[in-house]
């Protein structure tokens, strides 16, 4: 072995220090700009405090918060773009929540971008191109309200907040776009899911009743009286005043509106009798539903949320299934149609996304809706081209919750699951034979993202 004395190692060093610092913009550990520089990001909570773990395997191992990883504030959503950003979304209700974003700097440790967001409360996100989108449905900032309702009952509309996630700027939507009446039926909807393909935007709008300003300018539109409300009740997301009425009258149909761009104007809007609603409902989130595979088709899944409406007029009679509007098309694929709660026993499920080709992934219940507490803590595969809902085998026992954001790569699935009485861990899920082992483990209260960070 030939080794290097003193005098040639120095001169080695400060050959590096004057040669462009021996390139350290040009990808320092894997030396190549064809072989970036990247890492697995693991997002964990301990108590109130939240920690962004690197590791370059997801497949064995151990990590632990304990004087590792990158400390930041507690995060509502994770979103990931791609490998290049995370963003930590607040949800506040009622307000304004102080969001932020980070990177992979190039030396393989997260930072933090100068940039944070105030967002408006939102139900629901998606990315268009270089923005994250988050949308949800609220009173206009309307000065004509009064002129226009006859009274001071004001108009609804979306309230939409986008993010252009490379310059961190935010914009707010200026122009009212109303959500009233959205259909012809005098109700108001609220969009669930932003979904980009075929160079559109795919978005379920989700009916929910007629409020105070429908119930007194679509009169003549309410198809059951008797459900207007004439007291106030309810909590949280549930919430109602009297003079409104709360929740579709039309349960047993669904829509999706394709948008050209995010301006959220003139759409055009599909409409099926195949299957209720298309969005998962959990207190006030609506998760997407509304999923392209990799050739362009794409699939809308109905968990049949309605079917827990306690009015039987409210309460679908269809059950969860799925329908598909072929790439680039207006329509809905008339011969396309699958009912999964005939593969599942009668249940219907809380999450789905896309993970790649035809393959989609759905965090089931346990449980019919008819049942009392029901919870989503299995998950199936769904292929789109044979529908055929596969369980998925090789999960533990006593599921407590998923992470609300996996990361897909290669046609695997890696979740984050937290089980009773262990240290939370990444379940390796393939999706073409539906089948699961356990990966990495963090010693942490839970996992709320798992995704991949490359430095640009």
């Amino acid at each position: 072995m030939k080794i290097l004395n003193l005098k040639t190692m120095l001169a080695l060093i400060l050959g590096c220090l004057t040669f462009t610092s021996c390139e350290k913009d040009n990808n320092p550990i894997n030396g190549g700009d064809d072989q970036p520089l990247s890492t697995f990001v693991i997002s964990a909570t301990v108590d109130n405090a939240n920690y962004l773990l690197t590791s370059d395997n997801l497949a064995e191992g151990e990590l632990t918060t304990a004087g590792s990883g990158k400390e930041t504030d507690l995060g509502s959503f994770w979103v990931y773009n791609s490998d290049k950003y995370l963003f930590r979304l607040v949800y506040n209700q009622g307000g304004a929540g102080v969001s932020s974003s980070y990177e992979l700097n190039n030396v393989g440790n997260i930072a933090d971008r100068s940039g944070t967001y105030e967002i408006r409360r939102f139900t629901t996100m998606g990315i268009h191109g270089s923005y994250l989108i988050t949308t949800s449905t609220g009173a206009l900032d309307s000065r004509n309200a009064e002129t226009i309702s006859g009274n001071n009952y004001i108009p609804r509309g979306f309230l939409v907040n986008d993010i252009n996630m490379d310059n961190e700027t935010i914009g707010t939507n200026t122009e009212e776009r109303w959500a009233e009446d959205y259909f012809g039926n005098g109700e108001f909807v609220t969009l669930s899911g932003i979904l980009e393909a075929n160079g559109k935007i795919y978005t379920a709008p989700i009916p929910m009743g007629m409020s105070h300003y429908g119930v007194v300018v679509h009169e003549d539109k309410i198809r059951y009286p008797d459900l207007v409300k004439t007291e106030s009740g309810g909590s949280g997301s549930g919430a109602y005043t009297a003079g409104e009425l709360q929740w579709t009258q039309y349960p047993d149909e669904a829509y999706v509106a394709i948008y050209n761009d995010k301006s959220f104007s003139n759409p055009t809007i599909l409409k099926t009798d195949k299957i209720s609603y298309a969005a998962g409902r959990q207190q006030s989130q609506y998760y997407q539903m509304v999923w392209a595979a990799d050739n362009g088709d794409v699939y809308v899944f109905s968990p049949s949320y309605a079917k827990t409406m306690s009015d039987n007029r409210q309460k679908t009679t269809l059950p969860a299934g799925v329908v598909r509007i072929k790439a680039g098309a207006s329509a809905f694929d008339e011969g396309y149609y699958y009912n999964i709660e005939a593969q599942s026993g009668g249940c219907g499920f809380l999450r789905s996304w896309h993970i790649s080709g035809d393959y989609f992934l759905l965090m089931m219940y346990d449980k019919p809706f008819s049942e009392t507490d029901y919870a989503a803590t299995k998950l199936a595969i769904f292929k789109g081209e044979t529908g055929k809902l596969t369980y998925i085998n090789g999960l533990p026992e006593n599921i407590t919750a998923f992470a609300s954001a996996p990361y897909f790569e290669n046609g695997k699935v890696f979740m984050p699951i937290m089980v009773t009485g262990q240290n939370p861990a990444i379940y390796v899920i393939d999706a073409s034979n539906a089948t699961a082992s356990k990966g990495i483990s963090v010693k942490a209260n839970s996992i709320t993202s798992v995704g991949k960070l490359s430095y640009q």
